[in-house]
């Protein structure tokens, strides 16, 4: 039939038997996902619309993340609005303080999403739900307040580039460097409105935290979607978090594919991405002196367990630079709760590390951590702007919790083969 593993999932939901790529169609929806910037611009437009119908109150998440607890009088107001809305709708998934975590993280862990899915997300990131063999991606407010009415929304079938992913990780290497090294090779607009469909047995090798890393960020290379192939590791997460029946999608052996890239995991080294674009790329052997003001260890793309245990197990013994403020946020509350019941916790602020609330924070320049003109912070976020974490003149170095974690001892951008 020639179909990708995206596009079977979207002819399902649109009740084809096939679809083409660049056909325009019109999918049922399984998850419309806000967060406290992006929905009160969608519950404007709905009530500008005068819509009074939500198509289901249990396939909405609203989650207050990014600027949760409250920094100010306006992200006050802004999560009011969505907190009163909600009751009033009777939304079932609304996460507040005290529930809430970081929105790509929480849904997921939540059992929200499950293979198969088809998700919209007023935030680009929202593509992280890939890793589970779903189809998610992000989309505007006024498409949000359309799939919350309705349950349904307009798509362009996204062509598609075939990764073929194999070999096994290197000490120290981590999903974050396999998708930095491919964003550093095909660009911030290589896979432009594409389908990134990562496969081969590679794949394997990697845990569903490297996958929910690499979709995170297929955003960072332009693409529609990132997606993995549904394997064990993806039901065994599944049927811990989820009470739902997963479907399972392949591609055809036929699939057409714009292009296929052949990585070979054990050939990619820890990886930075230099200011100010997530594809400026660099290993150490072309990384010199280069001192840091700060280090953010969180985010929708890596604030899990796996990664504080990683960034402990440097971290474990050792003091922080005195020059260097680390700032380690968990994504979620059942994360932060875990971090507290191991010892990872007490691990960060004996060396020297403060441990926030879950919150997107600093990542998207919002509070917790913003840099002042000239400070340089190494962070494991997704994005290296100009003025992306604070001041237009300060600069982000995105990085691995490996990386992050050795640097914030030295002082400076390190290898964790210095350890």
């Amino acid at each position: 039939m020639k179909m990708t593993m995206t596009q079977k999932i979207l002819a399902a939901h649109a009740g084809k038997a096939f679809v083409k790529a660049d056909e325009l169609i019109m999918a049922k929806l399984d998850l419309v996902l806000g967060n406290d910037v992006t929905s009160p611009v969608a519950i404007n437009e709905y009530n500008k619309a005068c819509i009074n119908t939500i198509f289901d109150r249990s396939k909405i998440a609203l989650v207050m993340d990014h600027f949760t607890p409250n920094k100010d009088i306006k992200a006050a107001e802004q999560t009011k609005q969505v907190r009163d809305w909600a009751r009033e709708k009777e939304i079932v998934n609304f996460f507040d303080v005290g529930d809430m975590g970081v929105e790509h993280a929480l849904l997921p862990e939540k059992g929200l999403v499950v293979s198969g899915d088809l998700v919209i997300g007023a935030d680009s990131h929202t593509c992280t739900y890939g890793a589970l063999g779903a189809f998610s991606t992000g989309v505007g407010s006024t498409d949000m307040a359309a799939g919350m009415a309705y349950g349904k929304a307009w798509f362009k079938v996204p062509r598609a580039i075939k990764f073929n992913l194999f070999g096994k990780l290197n000490k120290w290497v981590s999903g974050k460097d396999v998708i930095l090294h491919i964003i550093g090779m095909i660009g911030v607009d290589g896979a432009l409105y594409k389908s990134m469909e990562f496969c081969g047995e590679g794949v394997k090798r990697l845990t569903m935290d490297d996958r929910f890393t690499i979709c995170n960020m297929a955003i960072e290379a332009g693409a529609k979607n990132g997606i993995f192939p549904v394997d064990e590791k993806t039901l065994a997460y599944v049927r811990a978090h989820s009470k739902r029946e997963p479907k399972i999608f392949t591609a055809d052996d036929d699939a057409e594919y714009e292009q296929v890239y052949d990585i070979d995991l054990s050939k990619i080294k820890p990886t930075v991405a230099f200011p100010h674009l997530p594809s400026n790329t660099k290993t150490f052997d072309q990384i010199g002196d280069i001192s840091i003001d700060q280090v953010v260890i969180g985010s929708c793309t890596n604030g899990r367990y796996s990664d504080f245990e990683i960034a402990a197990s440097i971290l474990k013994g050792k003091k922080v630079n005195k020059d260097v403020r680390v700032i380690v946020i968990p994504s979620t509350q059942k994360i932060y709760l875990d971090m507290m019941e191991s010892g990872l916790t007490k691990i960060f602020i004996e060396s020297g590390c403060i441990v926030s609330t879950p919150t997107c924070g600093p990542c998207l320049g919002g509070h917790m951590g913003i840099l002042a003109k000239g400070e340089r912070c190494v962070a494991t976020t997704n994005r290296n702007f100009v003025g992306r974490m604070g001041h237009p003149e300060s600069e982000v170095y995105l990085a691995s919790p490996a990386v992050a974690s050795t640097s914030a001892i030295f002082g400076k951008i390190t290898s964790p083969d210095a350890i």
